[in-house]
């Protein structure tokens, strides 16, 4: 069993992900993996994501993620302490996840694994 609560992964939201990958490669050497359909490739095999948001509405974003055990109780007890939903939750076959920000507006991700998945 993986463990929940930590931050690991890491996401680039962009409408330039040629412009990213070149910053980014530049700057840490990154490399990318092939963009899938949905405009969605890794970083450095599996330890982020570059997303081209182009299209899902466009926006720029930098985000952590924190897995989590349970998304939806995680979900509801985000949003009573006052996290607003950014990105509602998507199930994209292999996990769960959704954007939020907190009181202050800073944007972070939540994931949980799909049984299975």
């Amino acid at each position: 069993m993986s463990d929940t609560n930590t931050v690991n992964y890491f996401e680039i939201g962009t409408t330039d992900p040629q412009a990213a990958r070149a910053f980014y490669g530049e700057v840490f050497g990154w490399t990318f993996g092939a963009a899938n359909p949905g405009g969605y490739a890794t970083v450095n095999e599996n330890a982020g994501g570059l997303w081209d948001s182009s299209g899902i509405g466009g926006g720029s974003w930098a985000v952590f993620y924190v897995e989590v055990a349970d998304i939806h109780a995680t979900l509801a007890h985000a949003t009573a302490a006052g996290a607003a939903t950014v990105r509602p939750l998507v199930d994209n076959g292999v996990i769960l996840f959704a954007h939020l920000a907190d009181p202050a507006g800073n944007r972070f991700g939540v994931w949980q694994r799909k049984v299975g998945g």
